[in-house]
């Protein structure tokens, strides 16, 4: 297995690593079945693959082995991003049977963390996440990684989303304060039940810390650099979406 360095990556302050600490607790505390995590926000640029990388992150350093898959293959950003460099291959080569898993799994310098980038972009996204080499990615890599965390496109914007969340255990949605409308969350909440997936909560992504009023708000939650995360309700088959 290739090794990789994530030249690029930023170190957390010591609010967001309590954020993500509180996050993974949560989501630790939904049952040792729970392994499959998706996540996916409603709309472009709302955090969601910033949230996914450093939740997988946040789980390697408690000691557990983590797969972070990106699942994106329409607009992947990651490896730029993080300044990983080339790679030899990615989920949409893995896919379209062009690579085997060995080949596109890379081990981090962080302990336990592994990542399966997107690869080049596929013009059948969706059909490629639906075929069976998705779905025994999956089932291999649950005997093998204690978590997986997919990252995958919004899916107010496309479906892809959906079609990946008829694998997993269970999806978080990622919500940009004051981004989008509290029924177009509730409409994309509603195109994720209609895959029979449990919807474990949601993340209440940049909230401006230095506006007056969010901290009592808010009560004794972290944030991430200047923003703030809500956790709630993770267990719960509702999602707590806020605004």
């Amino acid at each position: 297995m290739e090794k990789i360095t994530l030249e690029k990556k930023e170190k957390l302050d010591f609010r967001a690593s309590e954020a993500y600490k509180s996050l993974r607790t949560n989501l630790q505390f939904c049952g040792s079945e729970i392994k499959v995590i998706a996540l996916t926000s409603c709309t472009p640029n709302e955090g969601k693959t910033s949230v996914s990388f450093y939740l997988a992150e946040s789980l390697a350093e408690s000691g557990k082995k983590v797969l972070f898959i990106d699942a994106d293959l329409r607009k992947s950003v990651l490896v730029g991003r993080y300044g990983v460099g080339k790679i030899n291959g990615g989920l949409t080569e893995y896919l379209a049977g062009q690579r085997e898993t060995e080949q596109v799994i890379y081990q981090t310098e962080i302990d336990g963390m592994y990542m399966l980038f997107s690869g080049a972009i596929a013009p059948n996204p969706s059909e490629l996440l639906g075929n069976h080499r998705f779905e025994a990615l999956l089932q291999s890599a649950r005997e093998q990684y204690e978590y997986i965390i997919i990252d995958t496109p919004p899916l107010g914007s496309v479906i892809d989303s959906a079609v990946v969340a008829q694998f997993v255990d269970g999806v978080i949605m990622v919500i940009a304060n004051n981004t989008i409308s509290y029924k177009f969350a509730q409409n994309v909440k509603k195109q994720l039940e209609k895959s029979n997936v449990k919807i474990l909560g949601a993340v209440l992504n940049k909230v401006p810390m230095e506006k007056k009023g969010y901290g009592n708000y808010y009560g004794n939650y972290y944030g991430y650099g200047k923003y703030y995360g809500d956790y709630g309700n993770y267990g719960s088959k509702e999602a707590k979406v806020e605004g």
